[in-house]
């Protein structure tokens, strides 16, 4: 079966949006392919290390908030 992997990311960066904190960090929980594809279109900073979260560009967070606000606002 053949994936949408641009509707994946776009699902994981508005789920990294509910965790976040320190206001451009999130929690990083997901697959390390989604997470490599995310800061491969600048979404995030990269993610490989021993930090458990994960830094948001700019782009990323208003990207990530934008998504967060369409698919799961009321």
């Amino acid at each position: 079966m053949a994936l949408n992997t641009d509707k994946i990311d776009d699902t994981a960066l508005a789920l990294l949006y509910l965790t976040l904190h320190d206001d451009c960090r999130a929690w990083k929980g997901f697959d390390w392919g989604v997470l490599g594809r995310l800061h491969d279109k600048g979404m995030i900073h990269d993610p490989v290390g021993k930090v458990k979260s994960v830094v948001f560009t700019q782009e990323g967070l208003e990207r990530a908030k934008a998504l967060f606000e369409e698919m799961f606002e009321k």
